[in-house]
């Protein structure tokens, strides 16, 4: 892999990751864009004990381009995009409207390939490697930076999740604090950890549902399964078997499986509602709306866990879509948005018994 960090014309910073390490990335952003101005901030809900950042300034952001006007292909002649040069592999670069910013936090976005009609799934695995390494390199960089305490690295695919960009890409969003979602899981951990006299949670997970029916996908580092408590139709979760903190500590072994077990997924995703390979779906069903997200441990002693430290965390990926059945969505209604109670309509078991169903030939 070979890495290029540039200066787009507003001085946000671009970085190109290549698969050959003769590519050479000079080409120049020749957009007449003024100094980004943002107006993030990150208020505390004194009741719930989270954060919300606010963020008036993203209502002015692009939506739903023609995709000859799309801002994350590559440059072409006189229509100059967001990627300066003519090409890319994979490129990453400050969002022009982030949620976080300065002492905020960061918000970065990741283009996995300049194909505008393709998707994630469709990459080779030599593509979705570099992602990985892209991934890893960009947690490495932001872990570092004085405001953030937490890496998230993400992607929402379809317009029923709320994207408003159709090339296929992600974000990577640096928090100024640990989430609730992580939060809840660290206290989970610490009072198992004191129950059991030791016992790591994450790895009692995966003993269970190695042993269990919900196993949808294993490698020889990697395992794919559907919850017991699974909050979503369907719902997958892949961990590395070593547990790890963070995709900084994947191991080579790990790194060179990924990409096969990751893309496998996705493209089951796409296959159990339609495609016409006999799944419940007609065949001009549309592409299984998704998201992706990856869980890595906060950077920190992480001492509000009493006696929980970075490597009791598991690194782990959850991938969930919201349509629950063909031409049906899961909305989170009163039950969901109010109280954060989840109801779901598909059992887990037969979520994984059907992406079982739908493996590649």
């Amino acid at each position: 892999m070979k890495k290029t960090s540039t200066r787009l014309a507003d001085g946000r910073e671009l970085i190109y990751y290549d698969l050959r390490d003769d590519t050479v990335r000079d080409a120049v952003d020749r957009r007449p864009l003024e100094r980004t101005v943002t107006t993030s901030e990150v208020r505390r809900d004194p009741l719930l004990g989270d954060c919300v950042a606010i963020a008036s300034h993203r209502q002015g952001r692009t939506y739903h381009p023609p995709a000859d006007e799309c801002p994350l292909c590559p440059s072409q002649g006189d229509r100059l995009s967001e990627i300066p040069d003519s090409s890319y592999d994979v490129v990453v670069f400050e969002n022009r409207f982030p949620s976080l910013a300065g002492d905020s936090g960061r918000c970065e976005v990741v283009c996995f390939t300049s194909d505008h009609n393709a998707s994630f799934g469709e990459l080779t695995e030599e593509q979705a490697g570099l992602v990985l390494e892209a991934w890893t390199d960009r947690t490495s960089e932001l872990s570092h930076l004085p405001s953030v305490e937490q890496v998230f690295c993400f992607e929402n695919r379809g317009a029923e999740i709320g994207v408003t960009l159709g090339h296929p890409h992600g974000q990577i969003y640096a928090y100024p604090f640990t989430t609730p979602r992580t939060a809840l899981m660290l206290r989970s951990v610490a009072t198992h950890k004191e129950a059991t006299g030791g016992e790591n949670l994450f790895d009692a997970v995966l003993e269970r549902e190695l042993a269990d029916e919900r196993v949808v996908l294993e490698g020889e580092h990697w395992l794919a399964f559907v919850p017991y408590a699974a909050h979503w139709p369907y719902e997958v979760h892949l961990y590395p078997k070593r547990r790890v903190p963070d995709l900084l500590g994947l191991d080579e072994d790990a790194r060179t499986e990924f990409p096969k077990v990751y893309l496998e997924l996705l493209r089951r995703f796409d296959r159990i509602f339609g495609g016409g390979d006999g799944g419940e779906n007609p065949v001009d069903e549309p592409p299984t709306p998704y998201i992706a997200a990856w869980h890595q441990a906060p950077f920190g002693t992480l001492e509000e866990f009493d006696g929980v430290s970075r490597d009791d965390f598991a690194l782990h990926l959850e991938l969930f879509t919201i349509r629950r059945t063909s031409g049906k969505l899961k909305y989170l209604a009163g039950s969901e948005s109010g109280m954060n109670v989840f109801i779901n309509d598909v059992p887990p078991e037969r979520a994984a018994e059907r992406l079982r169903e739908v493996a590649s030939s």
